[in-house]
């Protein structure tokens, strides 16, 4: 596969950093997103996609994209700002796009406003507990979970965040009274560094699972979108996010092998099964 090629481009509050593999005159491209997951998560996925040229990207704040002034809380609609930015940089739409987690909740935000820029999108695992049944004591673990980063750093707040994204089934309304998971028992700190520059628990935990799709947009767009969960996901928060998406659309969700991180290597020593999810997205791609 081609070697990826650095850019930047500059857009309101930050300076974005992307990869090109490929010729961009080759369409569709594919353009591989996570969030607050940047291109470091995507080079084992890329890989099983030698024919197809791919675009991966850093979110604003996340890595090698860093952002100007204040370091205030994001939006699915700040982001997708930025994938328009981005696609019409390239000036490559409509694109393919595989979205993960926080990126596929993006990518519905970007494939409301813009569905021209869309060819196909896979939005896989969108962690939407805003349209859950559950959502109110779903959103108040979030609120719980950031306000122990704010208070007591991100050893803390990761270890609760650990916690909710595996908890299986919906979330009970005394869900926060529960004892804190221990840190340590993530090999995560238990002191306090005093810095609060987390892309995830800082800048898009809150916004993220909060955000409410524009469906009636989305309804329009159907056609050009697919909706993925995880086989061995279960009745976690994120394949449940997924699943009501997908209703909400009328559309059935695919399944995709592995877990919410099925498509990763050793990028982060925890393998999914990429060889077996990349021949699924290859065969949704196809379609």
């Amino acid at each position: 596969m081609a070697e990826p090629v650095t850019h930047t481009i500059d857009v309101p509050g930050a300076t974005l950093t992307y990869d090109i593999r490929g010729d961009l005159a080759h369409r569709p491209v594919l353009l591989m997103i996570g969030s607050p997951m940047g291109a470091s998560g995507f080079p084992t996925l890329a890989s099983h996609f030698a024919d197809r040229t791919v675009v991966t990207y850093d979110p604003r704040g996340v890595e090698r994209s860093a952002r100007s002034g204040e370091l205030t809380e994001l939006t699915p609609d700040d982001h997708a700002a930025d994938l328009i930015a981005l696609i019409e940089t390239l000036d490559a739409g409509p694109v393919d796009l595989f979205a993960s987690s926080g990126g596929a909740v993006n990518a519905l935000a970007l494939t409301a406003q813009r569905p021209d820029l869309i060819n196909t999108l896979v939005a896989h695992e969108p962690p939407l507990a805003g349209i859950l049944p559950d959502s109110e004591s779903a959103l108040a673990a979030v609120a719980d979970i950031y306000d122990t980063y704010q208070r007591d750093g991100m050893g803390a707040g990761m270890a609760k965040f650990i916690a909710i994204v595996s908890y299986d089934g919906e979330i009970p309304a005394d869900y926060t009274e529960q004892p804190a998971p221990d840190p340590a028992m993530f090999g995560l700190p238990t002191e306090d560094d005093g810095s609060r520059t987390d892309a995830l628990l800082g800048q898009n935990l809150r916004g993220c699972t909060a955000y409410q799709p524009d469906f009636d947009a989305l309804g329009k767009a159907k056609d050009r979108i697919v909706i993925g969960v995880g086989e061995e996901s279960g009745n976690c928060l994120a394949g449940r996010g997924g699943k009501a998406a997908a209703a909400r659309l009328d559309l059935e969700p695919v399944v995709f092998p592995s877990g919410h991180g099925g498509f990763l290597g050793n990028e982060y020593g925890q393998p999914g099964k990429p060889e077996e999810f990349a021949a699924k997205l290859r065969e949704v791609l196809d379609r």
